[in-house]
């Protein structure tokens, strides 16, 4: 990798010589071929409507009236690049990112930059969201090329679809030393011209190293150890702040499987350091301004290492996973902030993320009214006119408001602003306010609800309202996983809609679709979807005990398994063989915002595997950890997710079946001492005593085979390799069983 890597850097650096011949600054009069061509008349003509204009994608939607001829990816557009022998420009984004709508405001609004393009290029636009296969692909191309990445992606093609010169945001024109967007378009349209036929074996060699890449992702191969999650261990703890939590330095994003595997190893250790590791990163991101303090929920990362200033977009994605973080503390320690938080991110998606029709949404931008984060900014006065003057001071001694503001801006609009946060113990507030803590607790709860319906009041954030089946699995599994630890009814029942809203709206002949928006689905599925979704459905299955769910999720991984297993040398492709239009087919493993699919492939055919006792599932899931061991052992903090399967594929599992009516005081019972524990290697399933499903729950699951009421009560059998102890018929008798490698609080 490190030769290729070199080779890849050597090629920029000729592409950086050929497209970029002055410098910076110089460049516009250096090439004026370009500039003796743009009209700006145009900047006066009536606009129509560009072809993004019948697409769904809401990003797309964004840029259907700029005066950019914009394709969507397709046949369209490559057969022009290739009949008038065009490069073409490749714009990828999403609707959340702020960098995206200020290079299309500054650039594809421009009327010089619009008219450059539409000449001597063929642009395409595509959201990152929808199409994940080429977004990692371009994005590897641009990091091989100039060592980051980051959107907007910007890439310009050959007519093959292959890289030749990339980047990422561009402002329009040259400053601070280095080349603007139209410099750039100019350079590479004149190098496009002289010396195309470099150009594009240079692009041929750079795609090869993608291709090779892709093709050499599993080569190396070993057997597993335990040592592996304890080296991953290490690698968080040497990144950790022990200070204000988290992993490295600013900007810190919110590592939920780095979170996940320290409460797992703690659990398997017993040391203590983990556990804290992972409390203090919980405590600080909770107490902080990304964290919504009125409305719940996270925002994206924070720019700065006190988790104080977030970037204020809002991610489907991350608030699923971090639910899930907060209900596993709350499991482990009962800690009322973790319980606090884990239900107030879970009623957000409810409230404010929520489709019609039961599936959720993909996102919240970070702007509203043309600046970052006005929606959720407050200043002194603002709070003291809606709450009056001793509330108000209450208030903003509890969450840290000042007259100065603690959000640091360039725009004057935002003088005295603040993010609310945390920034003092609620004992020390009360104290100075001479009240009790629950009494300043309850005060504020009163406060913060009546700021909350005036906040509604603002200009909202655009919301990207297309359903996204991955994403939507991952809050499926926070909100089955939610409603276990919390109790709320409202969880399975939102969780039950979405599953049966992919199930029934986003499928077509057996297989699933990406996305869905305004009654349409359509793109096929990816790997991502196939892996989270048959997760979220065993998550549903353990918390409602429907096997509908657990049919669903085998019948999900055998199309999964047919679809992208490589049946040579082992692991998933992100995409199935009918996908077009790729150089490359890759086999992701490493994790990025979200966890890998070939990760949650493994937990969710491990955890099928023991259902269903399909030991085919089993070894397919051995298969992908050892293929990928030697580079978890190198870079163990890109692979957390897969290495969380590991330690639940080395370590035992506690299956656990549980026998009687649901809904009955007996069962709910024992399932409230089960849920009250933090249990990270364990299944569950329930013969429903009540009617006629039994046989049919113990031909689907092996596991509850033998399994009977004892004395006409209800039981759980605590088991190992189905192998089990006494079966329990009390609460306390239950948690006698579940002791050794589960968590006490």
């Amino acid at each position: 990798m490190a030769v290729r890597l070199g080779a890849a850097k050597l090629l920029l650096a000729w592409l950086v010589c050929t497209l970029l011949p002055t410098a910076p600054g110089g460049a516009r009069s250096a090439l004026p071929l370009l500039e003796d061509y743009v009209d700006l008349k145009t900047e006066n003509e009536t606009r129509t409507p560009n072809r993004l204009i019948h697409e769904s994608s809401p990003y797309l939607l964004q840029h259907a009236d700029n005066p950019v001829d914009w394709y969507a990816w397709g046949e369209e557009a490559f057969a022009r690049a290739r009949k008038e022998n065009k490069p073409i420009f490749l714009s990828i984004g999403y609707s959340a990112c702020h960098w995206c709508h200020v290079m299309e405001r500054e650039s594809f609004e421009n009327a010089e930059i619009a008219t450059v393009l539409n000449e001597f290029f063929v642009s395409i636009k595509v959201d990152r969201e929808e199409r994940p296969d080429l977004d990692e692909i371009y994005m590897t191309a641009v990091q091989l090329m100039t060592g980051s990445g980051g959107w907007p992606l910007t890439v310009f093609l050959t007519p093959d679809l292959e890289p030749f010169y990339g980047g990422t945001y561009f402002p329009p024109e040259d400053m601070f030393g280095r080349a603007g967007f139209l410099t750039i378009l100019n350079a590479v349209h004149t190098a496009w011209e002289t010396t195309r036929g470099d150009l594009v074996r240079n692009a041929g060699k750079l795609a090869d190293v993608i291709r090779r890449n892709a093709a050499d992702s599993a080569v190396e191969s070993g057997a597993l150890s335990p040592q592996l999650l304890h080296k991953a261990a290490e690698a968080l703890g040497h990144a950790f702040d022990p200070n204000e939590g988290g992993f490295g330095p600013a900007p810190k994003f919110p590592q939920s499987a780095a979170i996940a595997l320290l409460l797992r190893h703690y659990v398997h250790t017993r040391d203590a350091q983990w556990r804290d590791m992972a409390t203090l990163t919980l405590d600080k991101m909770a107490l902080g301004g990304m964290y919504d303090q009125l409305g719940g929920g996270f925002h994206r990362y924070s720019t700065d290492a006190r988790w104080l200033v977030p970037h204020f977009e809002k991610m489907l994605y991350d608030n699923a996973q971090l639910a899930q973080a907060y209900v596993d503390a709350y499991q482990l320690t009962h800690k009322p902030l973790y319980r606090k938080v884990a239900a107030e991110t879970l009623d957000y998606v409810l409230r404010d993320m929520a489709d019609e029709a039961g599936a959720f949404h993909s996102s919240e931008d970070a702007d509203s009214e043309g600046e970052e984060g006005t929606f959720y900014l407050w200043r002194y006065d603002e709070i003291e006119a809606v709450l009056g003057a001793e509330d108000a001071a209450m208030f903003c001694a509890y969450y840290g408001v000042n007259s100065e503001g603690n959000f640091r801006s360039p725009e004057p609009y935002h003088t005295g602003r603040n993010i609310l946060h945390v920034p003092r113990a609620a004992s020390d507030v009360a104290q100075e306010l001479g009240l009790s803590v629950d009494e300043l607790e309850e005060k504020v709860k009163g406060l913060r609800a009546k700021l909350l319906v005036e906040r509604d009041r603002r200009v909202r954030p655009h919301r990207d309202d297309k359903v996204l089946t991955s994403w939507n699995a991952l809050m499926i599994s926070a909100l089955a996983r939610g409603f276990q630890a919390l109790g709320d009814e409202r969880y399975r029942t939102a969780a039950e809609n979405a599953a049966d809203f992919i199930l029934t709206h986003m499928m077509k002949d057996g297989a699933l679709l990406r996305t869905h928006r305004n009654g349409v689905s359509h793109l096929p599925g990816y790997l991502d979807d196939y892996a989270f979704l048959t997760v979220a459905l065993i998550d549903l299955y353990e918390a409602t005990f429907d096997l509908r769910w657990i049919t669903a999720a085998d019948d999900l991984a055998g199309t999964m398994i047919g679809l992208f297993w490589d049946q040579e040398d082992g692991g998933f492709y992100f995409t199935a063989e009918h996908h077009t239009d790729l150089i490359a087919r890759t086999k992701p493993t490493y994790d990025g915002a979200e966890p890998s699919g070939n990760a949650m492939a493994a937990i969710a055919l491990l955890r099928l595997a023991k259902l269903t006792d399909t030991p085919d599932y089993h070894d397919k899931a051995r298969r992908i950890f050892e293929n990928n061991h030697v580079v978890m052992g190198r870079a163990p903090r890109n692979f957390l997710a897969m290495l969380c399967a590991v330690g639940s594929f080395l370590q035992p599992h506690k299956e656990i079946a549980i026998v009687g009516v649901p809904g009955s005081a007996e069962v709910e019972g024992l399932l409230r001492a089960l849920h009250a524990r933090f249990i990270p290697n364990r299944i569950i399933a329930l013969l429903d005593t009540s009617d006629g499903v039994a046989a049919r729950a113990r031909a689907a699951i092996p596991l509850l085979k033998g399994k009977e009421l004892v004395s006409g009560k209800a039981a759980a059998y605590v088991c190992k390799d189905f192998t089990c102890s006494r079966p329990a018929t009390t609460p306390d008798e239950f948690i006698e069983a579940l002791e050794g490698e589960a968590a006490s609080p």
